[in-house]
């Protein structure tokens, strides 16, 4: 399986020039294809915008072009010829997930990256020379499991270098120490499991109160000033500073319910639904439950676990775990249930981590409940 290695590097003030340069001609010929397939009738295949690619650095407008490297020029091309298929997959419902929307032009002020092939870059003695750029010497924080297939170039809001590998790894095999875990996902305890431990997430309402001020002063200045510039990086900044500590959170807590248990049951949750809510919405994107839960999904097949994602309309909330008896909706102030069945106490997150388990493993709950069997699906 291919997975992606990421490592940052600090350019010299000439590869920072020659960086931002090529950047500017992946930027300007993704732009260029762009807005000729909306002029089109007919979208143009990858075959045809190359063959105006060579064209246009043959014009006086386009000459620049050939100071740098094809190869990402090319590659921009090809993203843009996927991101149509997409696209067309995604309307004939032929691409699983959330509709894909049209290609977007790219803008100067968003994360820029330009892709290399093979023939484009080569890693040698701990230093990876890109073609018309030079050699770059990244902060290797791990070694690459084999060659990489690929490498991009990622500049960030905050002026922040990457360089992101394609490589080839080897799923790990090992044995877990348990057979199966259900998680319940919430704001103030980010995952309760039904083993009984708790997870807290990192707490972002300082970088967050920050970045709301700053955004309301960014609203106030003049476009394209300095000090708009200026105020746009620091915003830029916060949010950085957010998603590494997410980040990191997340993949800590996902590699260690992975490595201990053979099967992770996950509920499906709305979140699209959820965040309509106003109150908490923000709380609820900075969470990252989506993100959590791709992080199982890969990691579980790396490390050859069964991932299982029950329906979101089962009542894991709504049912006591030990008996089944079903007590109905609950205000969600209310975190903690007496049973008037069995008599046992419940609590709220522990009981619905409880109930994810057991219909992720094909057990029903809800012995009173009527309707179709319990359904999961992978991933």
């Amino acid at each position: 399986m291919k997975a992606r290695y990421q490592y940052r590097f600090y350019p010299t003030d000439q590869q920072r020039q020659n960086l931002a340069q090529l950047f500017g001609c992946v930027r300007v010929v993704w732009n260029d294809a762009l807005a000729f397939c909306k002029q089109s009738e007919k979208l143009p295949g990858y075959n045809k915008l190359s063959a105006m690619l060579t064209q246009s650095k043959k014009t006086d407008e386009r000459k620049w072009l050939s100071d740098v490297s094809s190869v990402p020029l090319q590659q921009s091309l090809r993203h843009l010829d996927t991101a149509y298929k997409n696209f067309f997959n995604s309307l004939k419902g032929k691409r699983k997930g959330k509709k894909v929307g049209t290609p977007r032009f790219k803008k100067k002020t968003n994360s820029q990256s330009a892709e290399f092939t093979a023939s484009g870059f080569s890693v040698k003695d701990g230093e990876v020379y890109l073609a018309k750029i030079g050699t770059i010497k990244p902060i290797w924080s791990r070694d690459l499991p084999s060659e990489p297939s690929s490498v991009t170039v990622i500049k960030d809001c905050a002026n922040r270098y990457f360089l992101s590998f394609v490589v080839e790894v080897e799923p790990n095999v090992t044995t877990a120490k348990n057979q199966s875990i259900g998680i319940d996902l919430g704001i103030k305890t980010f995952a309760v499991m039904s083993n009984g431990e708790k997870a807290l997430s990192p707490s972002y309402s300082k970088h967050d109160r920050k970045i709301r001020k700053l955004q309301r002063k960014l609203a106030r200045q003049q476009k394209d000033s300095k000090r708009r510039n200026r105020t746009r990086i620091r915003i830029a900044k916060l949010h950085n500073r957010i998603s590494d500590t997410r980040k990191d959170f997340l993949h800590q807590l996902s590699t260690k319910i992975v490595n201990d248990n053979q099967v992770i049951v996950l509920e499906d949750l709305n979140i699209s639904g959820m965040v309509k809510n106003r109150q908490l919405s923000r709380v609820i994107i900075l969470q990252g439950w989506r993100e959590f839960r791709n992080q199982c999904a890969a990691k579980s097949e790396k490390f050859n676990r069964d991932f299982r994602v029950i329906d979101r309309w089962q009542p894991t909330s709504q049912v006591c775990s030990c008996c089944g008896f079903r007590w109905g909706k609950i205000d969600l102030s209310v975190r903690s249930i007496l049973c008037l069945s069995c008599g046992t106490e419940q609590e709220r997150d522990e009981n619905a981590s409880r109930n994810v388990e057991m219909v992720g493993m094909g057990h029903r709950h809800d012995l009173k409940r009527m309707g179709s069997d319990c359904q999961t699906s992978n991933g």
